[in-house]
């Protein structure tokens, strides 16, 4: 995992946010399942990648999706510089999202990109 010394800029994640885009991801873009979440990919042709988060109302209230929203997108800010770019990507948060230990957040995050092969060479 990357640390931030102070001296860099953090740099802003690049967002999903057009439905046509969410849509076309889903459909034609491949996924990896694991309990605390799904991931579906896509590649974009850019340089970068772009991250799209989906939380269902049946994970509970707004305070409840919005901590999912939060704890997908610092999974994926910290684990930017060991991906490989040009990706739309799709975090959809699950059940265990919400109230699961980071540790096994995270260490799901890394396999779903490691079934998907978004992991660089030599790292993971």
């Amino acid at each position: 995992m990357a640390v931030l010394t102070g001296n860099e800029p953090m740099k802003k994640t690049v967002t999903i946010k057009e439905n046509r885009t969410f849509r076309r991801i889903y459909n034609r873009g491949k996924s990896a399942v694991t309990p605390y979440l799904v991931l579906y990919v896509r590649p974009n042709g850019q340089r970068r990648n772009r991250l799209g988060v989906t939380v269902s109302t049946k994970l509970g209230c707004a305070v409840v999706r919005n901590r999912a929203r939060r704890r997908l997108r610092e999974v994926y800010r910290l684990a930017q510089p060991e991906l490989k770019q040009g990706y739309d990507m799709i975090l959809v948060a699950r059940g265990r999202t919400v109230d699961g230990p980071y540790l096994k957040l995270t260490d799901a995050f890394y396999r779903a990109c490691g079934q998907l092969g978004l992991l660089q060479e030599g790292k993971s």
